[in-house]
């Protein structure tokens, strides 16, 4: 998903942040930084972070680039602190390249998260969130739960809007739900998206090093025939998103038939096959760097370890022409800021002809400006160009890639940028 180029799309306060100072500064230092670090009172080893994705700096001043964000109520390590403009207090180094201002947070003795803890955790259907999508009649949100259905609503949500419930009360016989966003919304007018089980492919090691062995059936029921070509005995059937091995392909009377079984031809067109691809220039190959390659034509994603496929699954990008505000664009790129979920919508497009808002998309990966990688939970057209821009994965999927690129998101962090020391995985678009 990605907001028309007319107007940039309303994201969560961390990408907004991450937009606008990510890049923004060189990382000299300032005229003025203390030169040493500050002892800090007996006994006390983490900060507890005050505000929901609280910035983190790569450097112990105010303006410094922004290394991420971290979690409300999370008790990070402390390693030094020092004093620096822009912080009433002292700067906090709470991991490598990654300070916060005592302001920001709570000196505490309890212990710092282990290094284990995520912000957000793997779940089993890809979701972090239970999500839903406002009924046809639309609804009102509220700041506080007391105003549901009494007060002025602080925010209108269009039919198809979505949202993530992290929590549910009810009042006089009513149910009402807590997004994620912090509204409270009456849970009638909610209905609940459906998990989708489909994932992609785990590839072994010992897979063909110059053609992917399987494909997915694209299409509802594809017909199954005895030899290449529609005058073939029908033998049987397979259905959408179902994995089946790849042989061969012939092209019959016009027409393109893919060989999945012994004497088992359906039509190409029926089908998604990746292909195997040399990784860009910029991959280092002979470290075994991860990369990913996302094919525009198959409407599919291969991850790779230098030049071995490890991963492979079907995606939906921009379905605009090549060029305009909403195709996925080509080219190479490394992926520059994660973050676990963002806000996604175009509201602020006035010339927009249907409106659309999506709350706490999960397992973002941006790594073309406003374009990346993330999961959806709206749609089932994987295989099929859909998106405003961005490259939409399956849930499942969207998990696996998150925790396998690069940059890391350490521990109690919601979003990190890429440093000199972990730099942001390879992405092609081809």
């Amino acid at each position: 998903m990605r907001a028309t180029r007319h107007a940039p799309p309303l994201l969560s306060f961390t990408l907004a942040a991450l937009l606008i100072t990510g890049h923004a500064r060189a990382s000299n230092e300032p005229p003025w930084v203390a030169p040493e670090t500050e002892p800090l009172p007996q006994g006390i080893v983490s900060a507890r972070i005050l505000k929901a994705d609280q910035p983190i700096l790569a450097s112990p001043w105010e303006g410094a680039p922004r290394r991420g964000s971290a979690a409300l109520d999370v008790h990070l390590p402390i390693f030094a602190a020092r004093r620096g403009p822009g912080c009433k207090g002292r700067f906090l180094s709470i991991g490598p390249i990654a300070w916060v201002c005592e302001d920001a947070v709570e000196l505490a003795e309890t212990p710092f998260v282990d290094a284990a803890y995520r912000a957000i955790r793997e779940t089993a259907d890809g979701l972090p969130f239970r999500y839903y999508f406002v009924g046809p009649d639309g609804s009102f949100a509220y700041k506080k739960l007391h105003a549901v259905d009494i007060g002025a609503p602080d925010m209108q949500l269009e039919p198809g809007f979505a949202v993530a419930i992290v929590e549910e009360r009810v009042v006089e016989g009513a149910r009402y739900g807590r997004s994620h966003n912090e509204l409270w919304i009456p849970m009638r007018d909610l209905g609940p998206a459906r998990p989708l089980a489909f994932r992609g492919e785990e590839i072994k090691p010992d897979a063909p090093a110059d053609v992917l062995p399987f494909a997915w059936i694209l299409v509802d029921k594809a017909k199954v025939f005895s030899t290449p070509g529609a005058l073939g005995k029908v033998e049987s059937s397979r259905a959408r998103f179902e994995r089946v091995p790849f042989f061969e392909e012939k092209n019959v009377g016009g027409a393109r038939f893919s060989r999945i079984g012994e004497g088992a031809w359906v039509r190409s067109s029926e089908l998604r096959h990746a292909t195997i691809a040399p990784p860009p220039p910029e991959v280092d190959v002979a470290a075994g760097e991860k990369w990913i390659d996302v094919e525009l034509e198959s409407q599919t994603l291969v991850a790779y370890e230098g030049k071995r496929p490890v991963f492979a699954t079907l995606v939906s990008t921009g379905k605009g022409r090549e060029g305009s505000a909403t195709a996925t664009p080509r080219g190479t790129s490394r992926i520059w800021a994660k973050l676990f979920t963002s806000n996604m919508d175009n509201l602020e497009d006035e010339g927009a002809t249907r409106y659309y808002r999506m709350e706490d998309v999960p397992w973002v990966q941006f790594f073309a400006k406003g374009v990346g990688l993330h999961g959806a939970f709206w749609h089932r057209s994987f295989g099929h160009v859909r998106s405003h821009g961005c490259v939409n994965l399956a849930p499942l999927d969207a998990q696996r890639l998150f925790f396998w690129t690069t940059p890391r998101v350490p521990a109690g962090w919601t979003a990190a940028l890429p440093s000199t020391h972990d730099v942001g995985t390879v992405v092609r678009v081809r």
